[in-house]
C-alpha cells in the first residue's frame, strides 16, 4: 500500500512533466543553497529574478555559465568571430574583436586548451527593473600558448598547465523570448 506522505527532506525532485520545483515555493533560507547565503544581495537580486521568472534555476544557470565560457574562450582563442557575436554584449564583443584582429595582423595563433572547469560559483547578483546581472567566478585549468608566425611560442606554454581565476558579468533582459544570457563584463 501506499505510506503516508511524510515530509522527506533527502528527495531529490527530479524535474518530471511539472518541471522544478519554481524558486518562489522554496523557503528563502534554502532557496540558493550553496549559491547564495540568505540575505545577501546576491539572494535578494536572485530572489527578485526568480519573482520575474519563476523557473529561474540558480545551480543550472551557472552549468550554462560554464560551458559559455568554455565556449567564448575557445572561440576567442580560435577568433571564431560567428560564435562569439551570439555570446557577448556588443561593447565586449568589439574589444574581443579588436584583440583578435590585432592578432591576426601579428600572424599569431592561440591554442588553449581547457583542462578543467574546477568551480563557477556566484560572486554577486544585481536587478535593476528587468535587467539582471549575474557575476560568476571561475576557476579553471588551462593550457594555453600563443605562436608567432613562424610557429614559435611567443607567450605561454604548451606543457605547462594554468591556474586561471576570470570574474565574469552575464546579463539578460528578463521576460524577453532570448533565452541567453550574454557575457557583458
Amino acid at each position: 500500500g501506499n505510506a503516508p506522505a511524510e515530509p522527506d527532506h533527502n528527495v531529490v525532485r527530479l524535474p518530471g512533466a511539472n518541471g522544478p520545483r519554481p524558486a518562489a515555493e522554496v523557503p528563502p533560507a534554502e532557496r540558493w543553497k550553496g549559491i547564495a547565503e540568505p540575505g545577501t544581495p546576491t539572494a535578494q537580486a536572485l530572489d527578485g529574478i526568480a519573482r520575474i521568472e519563476p523557473n529561474f534555476d540558480a545551480a543550472e544557470f551557472l552549468e550554462g555559465a560554464k560551458s559559455a565560457y568554455e565556449m567564448i574562450v575557445t572561440a576567442f582563442a580560435q577568433g571564431d568571430r560567428n560564435t562569439l557575436k551570439d555570446l557577448l554584449s556588443r561593447e565586449v564583443y568589439e574589444g574581443f574583436e579588436r584583440a583578435i584582429t590585432e592578432r591576426e595582423r601579428r600572424g599569431e595563433t592561440v591554442e588553449t586548451t581547457f583542462v578543467s572547469i574546477d568551480k563557477a560559483e556566484m560572486a554577486g547578483a544585481e536587478l535593476q527593473g528587468k535587467n539582471a546581472q549575474v557575476v560568476v567566478r571561475f576557476l579553471s585549468k588551462l593550457i594555453t600558448a600563443t605562436r608567432d608566425a613562424s610557429g614559435a611560442v611567443v607567450d605561454g606554454s604548451l606543457e605547462t598547465v594554468a591556474d586561471v581565476t576570470d570574474v565574469w558579468t552575464f546579463a539578460r533582459t528578463l521576460g524577453s523570448r532570448d533565452p541567453n544570457w550574454l557575457l557583458v563584463a
